[in-house]
């Protein structure tokens, strides 16, 4: 019984438990039956004697020696209580299995209202996410054993939620504080060096600096896309997710020529209902990855659909099927290595996707592509 459900094996106990009790039921009522009805032979003996005496008719026998009377007399009522203990079987046998089939039925029935919380804890527990957790059970009833469960849980609830929130404002507020320092020592480098006196290596230790100081502006920039987007989407408007798609292929058409990567659209009518800017920003950095990720002389295919899906495919070096999860970790490269390795992107590219994705309530996916690169696939609901 292990592979069964509780409900299975709760209906299964109620009904062997019902089996059991009226089997014991019905062999104490035949005992009993058997027991009232008189012997056949002790009764016919009986019987004639009364008569003999009320009636003061002679028997052709006497007492010790049955005779003929006393024999028909003890067939008969011999036939009557075997037919009597057999119809007592045979109907209490019916009445067993039909009362039984009910007890089944409503055993069924009734551990299925009983584990019904059970199953609304368990569809609240399947639809929470990390940027979603203002479901809550709210059961109403008694307060028994699957109430204060339910209670639990909503607590343990409140509790991951106002966690969560504050991390993420922790990380919002982190990032936006740092926006100006960087802006500072940006405007500071700028100004050093754009001093006609300044030495080659002071310059080339500027240019390290502002290619530095750019990158952790990305960074910062990423993660406060990403706490947006975490926190969900207050307003949605319908969105032309094929206009959008043209608009960042335009807007990265010089750096796509500069990487000598040709990209080619299929971009289909498509409306959703969402935020515009984290929608630019989701293909932004799609198409952005795409090209960077990508070898000179290779191609990028961006792919609006109406089933309904945005895929964006790459031509470039093989990826392993194993690493492809670890992509849509913050922080994380094809080489794993974290804040390492290739500096052009800070690591958040399809963190932000998949979390953009999921604030519109829909979900992003990858795979290797079949002669290298990566297919990256989004589906978002329709407006």
């Amino acid at each position: 019984m292990n592979g069964l459900s509780v409900r299975t094996k709760l209906t299964a106990w109620y009904g062997g438990l019902f089996l059991l009790a009226g089997l014991v039921l019905v062999v104490i009522n035949y005992l009993l039956v058997q027991s009232t009805l008189p012997d056949p032979t002790r009764a016919a003996l009986t019987t004639i004697g009364t008569a003999d005496a009320t009636y003061g008719v002679q028997g052709t026998t006497g007492i010790g020696a049955p005779g003929v009377a006393v024999r028909l007399l003890s067939g008969t009522l011999d036939t009557y209580r075997s037919s009597t203990l057999s119809t007592l079987v045979v109907g209490s046998a019916i009445a067993l299995v039909v009362t039984a089939a009910l007890a089944v039925l409503f055993g069924w029935l009734m551990a299925g209202r009983a584990l019904r919380p059970l199953h609304d804890i368990t569809s609240a527990a399947r639809r929470l996410e990390a940027g979603k957790l203002d479901r809550r059970i709210n059961l109403e009833g008694p307060p028994d054993e699957l109430k204060e469960l339910a209670d639990t849980f909503d607590g343990m609830l409140d509790r991951l939620a106002e966690s969560f929130d504050s991390q993420k404002r922790f990380v919002a507020n982190a990032s936006h504080e740092l926006r100006t320092p960087l802006a500072v020592q940006r405007t500071l480098i700028e100004v050093a060096m754009a001093d006609p006196e300044v030495t080659p290596e002071l310059r080339k230790l500027g240019t390290h600096l502002l290619h530095t100081n750019e990158r952790s502006e990305r960074m910062i920039e990423g993660l406060l896309v990403l706490a947006r987007s975490d926190r969900g989407l207050h307003a949605r408007a319908p969105v032309r997710l094929d206009e959008i798609a043209a608009s960042v292929v335009r807007a990265t058409a010089a750096q796509a020529s500069a990487a000598g990567v040709t990209v080619e659209t299929r971009l289909r009518p498509r409306t959703v209902a969402g935020d515009p800017v984290l929608l630019e920003r989701l293909l932004t950095n799609l198409l952005v990855n795409a090209i960077t990720y990508n070898a000179s002389g290779g191609w990028a295919y961006v792919e609006v659909r109406g089933d309904p899906a945005l895929e964006v495919r790459n031509s470039g070096s093989s990826v392993p099927p194993e690493a492809v999860p670890t992509l849509f970790e913050p922080f994380r490269r094809l080489a794993g290595a974290e804040r390492t390795g290739d500096t052009r992107n800070a690591g958040l590219g399809l963190s932000i996707v998949r979390s953009v994705a999921q604030a519109h309530g829909g979900y992003a996916e990858a795979q290797p592509g079949r002669r290298g690169g990566l297919t990256v696939t989004v589906r978002l609901p329709p407006a």
